[in-house]
């Protein structure tokens, strides 16, 4: 009850140890056998997806990227949240799907500016909830692999606005020093291991890292069950193959049906 009270309140909930240390470590080590990519570049099923810009690298559809990012499909410290919030729950069309799952590696002099919010926001990441249950469009879980405290980058959110009624009046300014102080913004810290859940609704972006090394983290972002992944991604018969009943399904809820080929849909 006091997560859903806070969820709703804030828009977001901090899962603290949501990741075991092994399955850090793990997905570290996937990380660090990723070779140097242009933009745009791939990596086997994994694409390289950022500009080259402040943002950092980025690595999408990172869920084909090995068996460590499998586990993350529907891990047990937010499976059950995620669910309750997007899934639909006590419909004809429950279930949940990946909207879009990548890895950001920022060093020195990244960041990334604060968007979305509640203010003509999108049906994709709307928040609702109507007649006792939640009908967000997506919530995003981010896992910080890496510790994210002062000076590392950490994710800024604005609680509260992913239920905002009017715009934020510095939305215009994306200088970087703006990324920093923006209005009601707050800074979130968390320790390797930790994750963030949020409400895509509500105002997010990623302060200015100053500090040497990296800020590792996973974002996996989860919708209701009759989405479409944001960027097109197929995923692979391999990939498919090889996923629990349970992980496959979330990945593709709707399997496909073949017209003048089968009378079920295809598994």
């Amino acid at each position: 009850d006091m997560d859903d009270y806070l969820f709703d309140l804030r828009g977001y909930l901090i899962l603290e140890r949501a990741l075991e240390p092994s399955l850090v470590d793990d997905l570290n080590r996937v990380l660090d056998g990723a070779p140097p990519l242009p933009p745009g570049g791939w990596w086997g099923d994994v694409q390289r997806s950022d500009s080259g810009g402040p943002q950092g690298l980025e690595l999408q559809n990172i869920v084909a990227g090995g068996e460590p990012f499998e586990r993350l499909i529907d891990h047990p410290s937010w499976i059950d949240y995620v669910r309750r919030y997007c899934g639909e729950v006590d419909s004809y069309v429950e279930g949940l799907f990946i909207d879009e799952c990548f890895a950001s590696i920022r060093r020195s002099g990244g960041y990334f500016v604060i968007h979305s919010g509640g203010y003509r926001g999108a049906v994709r990441g709307q928040y609702r909830y109507d007649h006792g249950v939640f009908r967000c469009g997506q919530v995003n879980v981010l896992m910080a692999l890496t510790d994210v405290g002062q000076g590392d980058g950490g994710t800024m959110i604005i609680p509260g606005s992913h239920k905002s009624n009017l715009p934020h009046p510095e939305f215009e300014y994306y200088e970087r020093e703006r990324v920093d102080t923006m209005p009601g913004a707050i800074e979130v810290h968390l320790n390797k291991g930790d994750a963030l859940l949020f409400c895509d609704g509500l105002s997010h972006g990623a302060s200015s890292r100053t500090n040497q090394g990296e800020r590792r983290v996973v974002i996996y972002r989860y919708g209701p069950s009759w989405g479409a992944t944001r960027h097109g991604y197929v995923y692979s018969r391999p990939l498919l193959d090889r996923l629990t009943p349970a992980r496959r399904a979330i990945l593709r809820p709707i399997s496909p049906r073949l017209p003048g080929h089968s009378t079920e849909p295809v598994s």
